[in-house]
């Protein structure tokens, strides 16, 4: 009898009451489960092990047999137990409650902002899968639950690769597996290790939930699959005239064929997708065509055409964390009240040197335009000028200097009572791995009002540095970090 045949309705395994059928096709059966001590709902899974069945059901079990126990958070189920092969290979997990993407393709194509801010959802929860070394590479909607609480759950983990485990499917097989129409060109090629496969296939579901159409189709067999090499989609725009620009900049970005030309991490997608009047717009934007068959002659014939993807899929050996790492958020908040100007001055100078470090990094200029707790804000000041937008020129002002590629730094007035809780809610919101910011010097205006830079430093999610102006007028600025 099959270890499929034994998951029944009714039967006992290791303590777990078989239950309801969920799921019954490809490399698993799903179903629920129960046990009398463990009140949580949960979900077994058992593979599928007939005679004449695909041998990579069984090697991508055992993957996620191993991948799945080393995860935690919201965003993946929560592991329960597993069974050994021997007896009765299974996996218990948490049934999480919530809807399945899959559930919304009736309503394609959904409206603009609802597309984004299920990017935004998804993009944060592969950020924390990559932050555990885990590159999901079967991100489809079927894939991807929302909580009841609003956050994205990944599921599904049997094609993952984890970056510090043997990766067993790579080691078997010489095939790419996947799901055809979301497979990025270099999982194609037989790459596995790039977390930044897993933002091409989330730029297909974009793609499909936007226009409800997918960028390339339903491929079958390897020929069609390689078309994406040297074959660009038809811009959303072409498809929906209404389609926003800053929309399709992201979308299309995430779609390039060279992984280098993509998002540096999830987290910058994530970003983007939340702050659309801050995305920098590029040709893709306007774009309405797909390249001309000249072009994709040439790359079809000339290998030197495509992009360095195929170096990526023979010599990219980077560990997913040092990805991450070398493509931070870093959010510099910036006083621009009057006489902070040597602080602003010795801020610039750190940025500066950190850009140079780490040239993969954006950075978000931050100031906190603050609001009084019991009378009414004016929104102009006594010149008749807005305050908001005064304050985003003034800070597109200081930033001048640094010279930065445009799609490295964007600019952002919080608007709070507290600049302190306003810094640190944007750092948790945004993701952000490094904030900078300046303390005050005046000791007396410290006592008065406490130290903004002491309470960031006290609870910030992530690394901070706190930088002082200089001493004396040929001091260097001088930075803390904690």
């Amino acid at each position: 009898m099959s270890v499929a045949a034994t998951a029944q309705a009714s039967n006992v395994i290791d303590g777990f009451v078989i239950g309801e059928l969920i799921h019954h096709r490809g490399m698993s059966v799903i179903r629920k489960v129960t046990r009398p001590d463990i009140a949580m709902p949960m979900l077994i899974k058992v593979p599928n092990l007939r005679e004449g069945e695909d041998p990579a059901a069984i090697v991508s079990f055992e993957m996620e047999q191993i991948i799945l126990p080393r995860l935690t958070g919201v965003h993946v189920p929560k592991f329960v137990a597993a069974g050994d092969f021997p007896a009765h290979p299974y996996v218990v997990m948490e049934n999480i409650a919530g809807q399945s993407l899959l559930s919304l393709l009736d309503q394609l194509p959904l409206p603009y902002s609802e597309v984004a801010a299920i990017g935004v959802k998804v993009a944060t929860a592969l950020h924390d899968l990559h932050c555990q070394h885990v590159v999901h590479l079967d991100v489809k909607p079927s894939n991807i639950v929302i909580r009841r609480n609003g956050e994205a759950a990944l599921i599904d983990f049997g094609l993952a690769h984890h970056d510090q485990l043997p990766d067993l499917m790579q080691e078997q097989f010489r095939v790419p597996y996947g799901t055809a129409p979301y497979m990025a060109p270099e999982q194609v090629l037989g790459m596995r290790s790039d977390p930044r496969s897993d933002l091409f296939a989330l730029g297909v579901l974009l793609y499909f939930f936007s226009t409800d159409r997918r960028p390339f189709g339903d491929p079958h067999g390897k020929r069609q699959l390689h078309k994406r090499l040297w074959r660009d989609p038809i811009p959303p725009r072409k498809l929906r005239p209404d389609y926003p620009p800053w929309l399709q900049e992201i979308v299309l970005r995430c779609l390039e064929v060279d992984p280098a030309r993509r998002h540096p991490t999830a987290a910058q997608l994530a970003f983007d997708l939340s702050h659309p009047d801050q995305v920098k717009l590029t040709a893709r934007s306007d774009r309405l065509r797909q390249d001309p068959w000249s072009t994709v002659i040439r790359r079809r014939f000339n290998p030197e055409e495509v992009p360095s993807v195929l170096k990526h899929a023979i010599d990219l050996k980077h560990a997913i964390e040092a990805q991450i790492s070398a493509a931070p958020i870093v959010a510099v908040a910036i006083d621009l009240a009057e006489g902070s100007q040597e602080l602003a001055d010795a801020l610039r100078t750190t940025v500066m040197r950190m850009g140079e470090i780490v040239p993969g990094a954006r950075f978000a200029c931050i100031n906190v335009l603050k609001q009084h707790r019991i009378e009414l804000d004016r929104t102009l000041d006594d010149e008749g000028q807005n305050k908001h937008l005064k304050r985003l020129l003034e800070l597109k002002h200081w930033a001048q200097p640094l010279d930065k590629e445009e799609n490295r730094i964007t600019f952002h007035v919080l608007e709070a009572i507290d600049p302190a809780a306003a810094i640190l809610e944007y750092a948790r919101a945004n993701h952000v791995d490094h904030i900078v910011l300046g303390a005050r010097t005046d000791s007396a205006l410290r006592n008065i009002l406490g130290s903004v830079s002491g309470e960031v430093v006290a609870k910030a999610p992530c690394t901070v540095t706190v930088v002082r102006p200089p001493r004396a007028c040929d001091a260097p600025a001088q930075a803390e970090k904690s």
